[in-house]
């Protein structure tokens, strides 16, 4: 999440060993191990493994959806910019609730009805199946890899600062290895239940503190929001009162803060390890059912948010919400029901973590394995029964293991904002245009696809690295949030490049993609056995 990384990177505040944090962290980490090895004995062929045999049910797959949407990031590092940025806080947290608007009314129908296991499933359809399904591969790999660097960088420091006397490298490392065990072995259906798992803790939690900050106010949303509009802050030995429902505390360019919801909003809707979750379910309706669900749930959680974050900056000590506004939800636990509510919110946390690694990591292995070596090396065909699921499961190592080291050596001090920024940058600037006018625009042609993965792809990384994050003194492009400018152009090659080329089987072919995207009809037929 664009924005909040820079929190998870923060300077440390001391917090001392929590033994009981250490057990729950352990429990939650031999609850999850069981379920990957009842998942292990279930996760046999392609279906079971990449989709967890289709069995899911809307209301399991909506709390996994949430599970795997609601990171780190989204409870520590958004609770912290509220306690700090307020208003703007809220407002930013609201850009994700309002995203899956786009995923329930666009996405999720056609994704389910017109793939088995991946986003480049919808663009084969009825387009050159090797072109575009490499260039999808890729525009997933990127996606999946510049998130995963990220969270294994926050999930070091962040396990570093709640559990001390864990070390940055050996925190990585221990995130990296379970993550990896969830998916080689587990496959789709561990890594759905451990997302079950750590939203069901999540919800939990929040509310409970949510709860525990209102009873201070008397259970009065009055008296709630009188007392954050006139917060005492000491600055240079100087008493102020500060007004935390006021726009502006953090967000000064009204452009760059479009730029930020244009990728929020259409970038949700085109990550990887969202939208695989959609295979899960047995048909479209489930698939929006299950959209629904994730609406309530992360509604509700971005609602919750609001409480504990502007508590944080009602109760506790505005020196120690500046010292490490991460920590502003755990030391607020602990400020409000002492050192057990603590260690709980701790591994709620931490589940958060490994929930979101493991999805990502699936959808990394799934699209290499389906998508590139399957579908483009073999012409889509095994050499060997299973081999399809074994390449998935190395590949999974592999993504999982490079993850690790790359995270070990950029280190805790590294600035890794401009990655999760990317992640949502190249998801609406190259996926999300090319599954819409996959499934929406008759003359859409296998040229205009791979134009508008290649520059969305290309422009996100561009538009970053000469931006703010990556030239820190006189950069070239003015805004730290690429959407604004890349998502267009991302559009505008994709409709270049099929305007100059002419594809009539694609043609020919989209009446049956339309009567399948929106009715389901043949999608059970091309079920894989």
């Amino acid at each position: 999440m664009p924005s909040t990384l820079p929190l998870l990177l923060a300077e440390a505040a001391p917090v001392k060993q929590s033994p009981a944090a250490l057990i729950m962290f352990l429990a939650f980490v031999a609850a999850t191990l069981l379920i990957t090895w009842w998942s292990a004995r279930k996760s046999s062929g392609a279906s079971a493994y990449f989709a967890a045999g289709r069995r899911i049910t809307g209301w399991q797959n909506g709390l996994a959806v949430a599970g795997d949407y609601m990171s780190a990031a989204s409870f520590l590092g958004i609770a912290g910019m509220i306690a700090t940025s307020g208003y703007d806080g809220f407002m930013y947290s609201v850009g994700f609730l309002v995203a899956y608007l786009t995923v329930l009314l666009v996405v999720a129908e056609p994704l389910r009805n017109l793939g088995k296991y991946t986003m480049a499933d919808v663009l084969a359809y009825r387009l050159r199946e090797r072109p575009v399904r490499a260039m999808a591969s890729l525009s997933t790999l990127c996606v999946s890899v510049f998130y995963m660097i990220a969270q294994m960088v926050g999930a070091g420091v962040l396990v570093k600062e709640l559990l001390p006397g864990i070390g940055f490298n050996t925190a990585v490392i221990g995130v990296g290895a379970l993550m990896i065990v969830y998916v080689v072995f587990g496959g789709m259906l561990a890594t759905t239940w451990v997302q079950i798992i750590k939203a069901v803790l999540l919800m939990s939690g929040s509310l409970f503190l949510s709860i525990l900050v209102m009873k201070e106010f008397g259970f009065s949303f009055t008296q709630f929001f009188d007392s954050i509009s006139a917060i005492k802050q000491t600055k240079d030995g100087q008493e102020t009162i500060v007004n935390f429902l006021t726009p502006g505390m953090k967000f000064k360019d009204p452009l760059d803060q479009i730029s930020l919801g244009l990728a929020l909003v259409l970038g949700t809707a085109g990550l990887p390890h969202i939208l695989i979750r959609f295979y899960t379910v047995p048909d479209a309706k489930t698939a929006r059912v299950s959209v629904i669900w994730a609406m309530i749930i992360i509604g509700l959680f971005y609602i919750m948010t609001t409480f504990f974050g502007f508590g944080a900056a009602a109760l506790l000590p505005q020196e120690a919400v500046a010292a490490n506004p991460n920590m502003s939800a755990p030391l607020l636990a602990k400020t409000l029901a002492g050192d057990i509510f603590f260690a709980f919110i701790s591994a709620v946390a931490f589940a958060t973590i490994l929930a979101v690694v493991a999805g990502l990591t699936i959808s990394a292995s799934t699209s290499f394995a389906h998508d590139f070596f399957t579908n483009v090396i073999h012409h889509g065909k095994e050499h060997r029964p299973g081999e399809e699921v074994r390449v998935a499961r190395i590949t999974a190592f592999v993504v999982g293991a490079a993850s690790i080291a790359i995270a070990i050596l950029l280190g805790p001090s590294i600035n890794v904002a401009f990655l999760v920024g990317l992640a949502f940058a190249v998801a609406a600037s190259a996926n999300l245009p090319v599954i819409l006018m996959s499934v929406f625009w008759k003359r859409f042609t296998t040229t205009g696809a791979i134009c508008g993965l290649g520059v969305g792809l290309v422009s996100s990384i561009v538009f970053i690295l000469i931006g703010p994050t990556g030239m820190k003194e006189n950069p070239i492009f003015p805004l730290q949030n690429p959407g604004i400018a890349s998502i267009p152009l991302g559009l505008l090659a994709a409709w270049i490049g099929s305007l100059v080329t002419r594809e009539h089987s694609a043609e020919a072919k989209f009446p049956e993609m339309k009567v399948r995207a929106h009715t389901g009809h043949g999608a059970e037929e091309a079920e894989p056995h």
